[in-house]
């Protein structure tokens, strides 16, 4: 056989020629499956091994630091990393990989910025490589350019259609913008393609459990178990399926085998929440809930939880505190005004208790803060989570101009945030000014559109006599997420009114299914449902 280089094409066929040199014979793929393909399946050691091999036998270094610095990502030993990749001393052929491994490197570490420069000159000569376009996309998302990462989700695709990471990617985007169910074919067609994906599979048992389907779950997971063992987000999800069906020793002692995950992951430290909530562990709850909402302020689940672990802990002073001034909600302003009741403080309870058992309107807030506003946040708008409490807090005190102007410089700064769209919104929302406000919700849906954006395009909806797309809205949401609760109990009110008393029903059972059984409103209006032929 006569070697000649000049006919390899491709950098992963160079690199292997350089390590497995020029032969009389075949050469034995040790090295070849070492360096280059051990990396692919994400061993760093055995990769390691076989590049320091090749260096050993005369490989240029400038080649192969890429792939050291790519090895040592994956053992965690990111000072080493930074000594293949730092001086940016990569030869021709491996120069894009190079650079996408440091600026995943920069990513890890939180430089944005320097991750930023790289991934820019990575992608500068088009190169088809999924994976470089799934971490420059994560990192705009992480940045705040959600447009941005919509847009490398789908270049990721086109180089790499059955890439598993790249489907996984876009299934993640697709769901947070349109529901679980439109995330489904993604994530179907990546496990096609890699049948054996742990973070694929654990994805994909996830979304079907959110649907309701949970044999499906059942039989993915299984899969999972016998693919990693010892995967902690498998322990998690069977957690999950365990508090569904109320065995909460079951699912506390899963969710342990999770390792960190109950104090790393929001999901996991809510469920751990409703756990010690089932099992009469109030402050434990409390605590958890407590956390999760100053990392979460907006998340009305949440605020719910913590009121009623704070009211069956008996700590109504601290209830009271909290909550009164945004129990807007039914399940709140009962809570609230039950909490009142036990201080002895009747007149105030009445107010709460009236408010709980008002007519079934949609009732939508701006967003309360928990914070005040000092006059140093005025000065900057670029950080995002301050300045969305900002303006919320202007919106509250009725300084709606200022609002706008903060908004308005918010979202120029970050043109391609949901965010800032979601924000602007707010504020033409507060200004009564429907029409934009729908504008910049439906700009800011395309990217992502959680229950409260939901509910505050629904409203926008309604301002300007368009109550039928306010209904069709909300039942979207609710056939994306249809262990949603809430959209299923304002749907079900909506029909009540509407007088179609079957949907209705059937609505409010299945939100008395997802948790809303403590609702008053909610069982009146059933007990009224049960009465009638």
């Amino acid at each position: 056989m006569i070697c000649n280089h000049n006919n390899a094409s491709g950098v992963v066929l160079s690199i292997a020629l350089t390590l497995a040199g020029c032969t009389a014979n075949p050469p034995e793929p040790d090295l070849r499956e070492k360096a280059l393909i051990a990396l692919k399946d994400g061993d760093g050691v055995a990769a390691e091994t076989a590049l320091r091999e090749a260096l050993n036998e005369g490989a240029p270094k400038s080649l192969l630091a890429p792939y050291f610095g790519e090895a040592e990502i994956l053992q965690g030993n990111l000072p080493e990393a930074h000594q293949w990749l730092d001086s940016e001393d990569f030869a021709p052929e491996s120069r894009t990989h190079g650079l996408h491994m440091l600026g995943r490197l920069a990513m890890m570490e939180g430089n944005l910025n320097l991750a930023n420069r790289a991934f820019s000159q990575a992608v500068d000569g088009h190169p088809q490589d999924a994976a470089l376009w799934v971490d420059f996309g994560r990192l705009r998302y992480q940045a705040g350019q959600q447009t941005g990462a919509i847009a490398a989700s789908e270049e990721a695709l086109r180089v790499g259609p059955n890439d598993p990471a790249a489907l996984l990617f876009r299934a993640q985007l697709v769901r947070d913008a349109h529901g679980m169910a439109a995330a489904l074919p993604l994530l179907e067609r990546g496990l096609k393609a890699a049948p054996e994906d742990s973070q694929l599979l654990s994805e994909y048992a996830a979304t079907l459990g959110e649907l309701g389907r949970a044999r499906e779950m059942i039989a993915v997971l299984h899969r999972l178990a016998l693919t990693d063992p010892t995967n902690p987000h498998m322990f998690y999800l069977q957690a999950v399926l365990a508090a569904r069906a109320e065995n909460y020793e079951l699912a506390r002692t899963l969710l342990q085998r999770s390792g960190d995950l109950d104090r790393q992951m929001s999901a996991a430290i809510l469920l751990l929440g409703i756990i010690d909530l089932e099992n009469g562990n109030y402050a434990s709850a409390a605590q958890g809930f407590d956390r999760l909402l100053r990392m979460q302020p907006n998340n009305q689940r949440v605020q719910f939880l913590l009121a009623r672990s704070l009211k069956l802990g008996g700590r109504d002073r601290e209830l009271v505190a909290r909550f009164a001034d945004h129990a807007d909600a039914p399940y709140m302003a009962m809570v609230v005004g039950r909490a009142y009741e036990a201080l002895g403080q009747r007149e105030k309870a009445a107010v709460f208790l009236d408010r709980a058992n008002r007519p079934y309107a949609m009732i939508v807030r701006i967003l309360p803060t928990d914070r005040d506003i000092f006059a140093d946040d005025l000065t900057s708008v670029t950080d995002g989570p301050s300045t969305v409490s900002r303006v919320r807090a202007m919106l509250a005190a009725g300084q709606v101009d200022g609002a706008r102007s903060q908004a308005n410089a918010f979202l120029q700064l970050f043109p391609q945030s949901s965010d800032a769209m979601a924000l602007a919104g707010d504020v033409a929302l507060a200004a009564g000014d429907y029409s934009q406000a729908t504008s910049f919700y439906d700009k800011a849906a395309t990217v992502r559109q959680p229950w409260p954006l939901t509910q505050r395009m629904a409203y926008a909806f309604i301002g300007q006599g368009r109550e039928a797309d306010a209904a069709k809205l909300i039942a979207d949401h609710l056939r994306g997420e249809p262990n949603n609760a809430e959209a299923a109990a304002l749907l079900g009110r909506w029909y009540y009114l509407g007088g179609d008393k079957i949907h209705s029903q059937s609505l409010i059972r299945h939100a008395f299914q997802q948790g809303l059984a403590s609702d008053s409103q909610l069982r009146e209006l059933r007990a009224k449902l049960a009465k009638q032929p």
